[in-house]
């Protein structure tokens, strides 16, 4: 569908393209996967000038709408998927009211000595035993998450037994050891994904993405430490609060809570 004519006016030009073309992602008209018009037909189509295209391509390209790929032209891409930091589904609860068919992939799991590090975080004593699950977690094909997992074995026997590519690791805790997870405490911080981590991802290993760190309790007592990474290009995080935040408030350290950055959603 040809492109409407940009008008003189209030709204700058490249943003009128922008709302434009942003209008032809979320509508399907450009699906994901379709290459776009090149920059010298949109710039006819919207009669201006190729900067203005331009301006409002690079704005779609960092929000994760539009991928240039050398040589070959512009595609589009399917939106980022948001989840809510405040809801307590699991990844596979979220995606299916979406229309998203959930899936996982196990790339590790095995039980290991507890380093000192997991170890204080799940107040394990000396040579205490974890299980360590690591897994993709994505939807129609597409990888948001990689999580790594760990959970005291001496707590939870025969943990790896259990198929985690298709059940959930907290419905598995309660279901099989009474365990209900009441509270997850979460940092979330910035990050440059590893080679590894952004192979397993399926992304650019420059792809700045989320690492999220943190800790789930059965009542006070920790039972999980997870870890992790959420592609930039695929997942965004969102956050509701009522009313304003207090410029004035102090942090409060929880006397129970372990110190450092702190996952996860299952």
């Amino acid at each position: 569908m040809p492109r409407k004519p940009l008008q003189p006016g209030p709204i700058p030009l490249h943003h009128q393209a922008y709302l434009d073309m942003r209008t032809a992602l979320d509508s399907g008209e450009w699906p994901a996967g379709q290459q776009i018009p090149t920059e010298k037909r949109l710039a006819a189509e919207f009669g201006c000038s190729l900067i203005t295209v331009r301006r409002a391509l690079d704005e779609l390209v960092r929000e994760g709408r539009l991928e240039r790929t050398r040589g070959l032209g512009t595609f589009a891409k399917a939106p980022p998927l948001v989840r809510d930091l405040t809801q307590p589904l699991g990844f596979t609860d979220e995606m299916r009211p979406l229309g998203l068919r959930p899936y996982a992939v196990v790339v590790t799991a095995r039980t290991e000595p507890a380093t000192p590090a997991v170890g204080s975080k799940l107040h394990l004593g000396l040579r205490a035993s974890v299980h360590y699950l690591e897994r993709v977690r994505g939807a129609d094909g597409v990888p948001y998450l990689l999580e790594q997992a760990y959970l005291p074995a001496a707590r939870f026997p025969g943990l790896l037994e259990e198929d985690f590519v298709t059940t959930s690791l907290y419905e598995v805790l309660e279901r099989r050891y009474q365990c209900r997870v009441t509270l997850t405490r979460e940092t979330i911080a910035a990050c440059i994904p590893s080679v590894r981590e952004a192979r397993l991802l399926k992304m650019p290993q420059s792809t700045a993405s989320l690492w999220l760190e943190g800790i789930a309790y059965a009542s006070e007592e920790p039972v999980e430490f997870s870890r992790t990474i959420v592609s930039g290009e695929t997942a965004r995080y969102s956050l509701e609060t009522v009313g304003g935040r207090s410029r004035t408030a102090e942090p409060i350290a929880e006397p129970w809570a372990a110190p450092g950055p702190e996952p996860n959603r299952r």
